[in-house]
């Protein structure tokens, strides 16, 4: 993956000075437990942890080199590489691109959605419209996962954008809306076809970033799709609990996701993405 330009994003908060310091009051041991429980079995840790309170957390900036820098600067670069083309599509459209923030942390810290931990990997909070993440993450990625290389971690970073995406759309407070109408497991296939939608806008990214901010090769893009094939609910569940159970799903198989990144970066055209009313993945495995 080669910039073109490589400029950065000033649209980051920077807690990796404050450690664990981040830590407020409120988040509980318990809701903790949960939420790394739900990340694990493939599902979204901001549903055990929403709350409605927007307090700031205190947070200090690094001071000197840090041994995660290179990958901060990466964060930034891929962060403004959405920016550009999220301005550009929503302009095309005669709307207004709200840029998110997007928070790196060590550890723990505070988000508009509860506590945020190292162990629930990268989400996006939509009751702050922030995008968190623990810098180690990538590393999981690599290890845990077998998904290395760069643009595996842009399909990351782009996926969670892709969220803020929705929620500008006003897609994810439809979605949430029928949270209180629907059975856990109807509520879950829903929340699939969410997380499918997301997968979809990071593709549509890299299908305009291409030659706007970033040069890819073919080797790129099978990173990222190492990737979605690797955080597949079916794929975790097999891992974590020796079995799969459908009902549980709440992200879609490893194939829908790659399905869908797939078409996005074909494509780059929003209206192919509606992967609610869409069942063309139905058969994949």
């Amino acid at each position: 993956m080669r910039w073109i330009g490589g400029r950065e994003s000033d649209n980051v908060d920077d807690r990796r000075g404050s450690g664990g310091g981040g830590l407020v009051v409120g988040g509980g041991i318990g809701t903790l437990v949960i939420a790394l429980v739900v990340y694990l079995l493939g599902g979204d840790p901001t549903a055990v942890l929403n709350r409605t309170d927007n307090s700031p957390a205190t947070s200090q900036s690094p001071t000197g080199p840090q041994p995660d820098d290179a990958a901060a600067s990466f964060t930034r670069k891929v962060l403004a590489s959405t920016e550009d083309v999220w301005n550009k599509l929503f302009a095309q459209q005669g709307a207004q691109y709200a840029e998110p923030t997007l928070v790196m942390f060590r550890g723990a810290t505070e988000s508009g959605c509860g506590t945020a931990q190292e162990a629930m990997g990268p989400f996006y909070c939509p009751a702050d419209r922030k995008v968190y993440i623990d810098l180690s993450f990538y590393d999981e990625l690599s290890q845990r996962f077998q998904a290395p290389g760069d643009f595996a971690m842009a399909y990351v970073i782009a996926h969670e954008i892709g969220h803020h995406v929705q929620k500008q759309l006003g897609v994810m407070d439809q979605v949430d809306e029928l949270r209180q109408r629907l059975s856990r497991s109807e509520y879950n296939r829903v929340s699939v076809r969410l997380e499918l939608q997301a997968d979809f806008f990071a593709g549509v990214w890299a299908h305009h970033a291409q030659g706007q901010s970033v040069a890819l090769s073919p080797e790129d893009v099978e990173e990222a799709i190492t990737a979605a094939n690797a955080i597949g609910d079916d794929r975790i569940q097999q891992q974590t609990q020796g079995r799969v159970v459908p009902d549980a799903f709440t992200h879609g198989t490893s194939a829908q996701r790659v399905y869908w990144f797939k078409k996005g970066l074909k494509t780059g055209d929003l209206s192919q993405g509606d992967t609610f009313n869409s069942r063309e993945d139905a058969n994949l495995q």
